[in-house]
């Protein structure tokens, strides 16, 4: 990506929505929770369009959580798409998943981050990943297209190895900061 193009869309060739795709095949998941967000609006519409994955959209993220963690106990693996704004949502919710030892996969695109215009996105943009690390969440970021897959493929393969929520962060230098018309 330009790094002179911070406003822009992420860019419609960029790879790294159909690698996530190909990830949540490989690992199994059956299930995605998620309140649309433009950032994840590709891979969103590939888990659509696939008849083996269940799509549930949500009202507010932390139901993500719980429908999840149904999930696990039913025999199926889940992902929760989120933007880093609802991570605010979910801190309740997320003792959950160390009470009953679930797997919490979760991946977020950043707000409030590189070239955010909207300052009421700034202060959970800045506190997200800490936030997420003081519910004992075990985050990695990819703030590069080369680095979304590989930090995916940790990030689902922690969760079900440990039993445990994890994160990956989708920097807004990957997926453009929205401008709204303020440029």
């Amino acid at each position: 990506m330009d790094p002179n193009a911070i406003d822009q869309a992420p860019d419609a060739a960029a790879s790294w929505p159909d690698q996530i795709y190909d990830l949540l095949k490989k690992h199994e998941i059956r299930q995605v929770a998620l309140v649309p967000d433009a950032g994840h609006s590709r891979l969103i519409k590939r888990c659509l369009a696939d008849n083996e994955i269940i799509v549930t959209t949500l009202t507010t993220e932390e139901e993500g959580i719980a429908l999840l963690q149904g999930a696990w106990l039913g025999g199926d693996k889940g992902v929760l798409l989120m933007q880093s704004s609802g991570v605010g949502n979910c801190i309740n919710m997320l003792s959950l998943s160390h009470i009953h030892r679930c797997p919490m996969p979760m991946l977020v695109t950043m707000r409030g981050d590189f070239g955010e215009f909207n300052p009421a996105q700034i202060p959970m943009g800045a506190a997200t990943q800490s936030v997420l690390e003081a519910m004992g969440t075990l985050v990695r970021r990819a703030d590069t297209p080369e680095d979304i897959a590989p930090t995916v493929d940790a990030t689902i393969r922690m969760a079900f190895n440990t039993f445990r929520p994890t994160a990956t962060l989708i920097g807004q230098r990957v997926i453009g900061a929205k401008t709204f018309g303020k440029d």
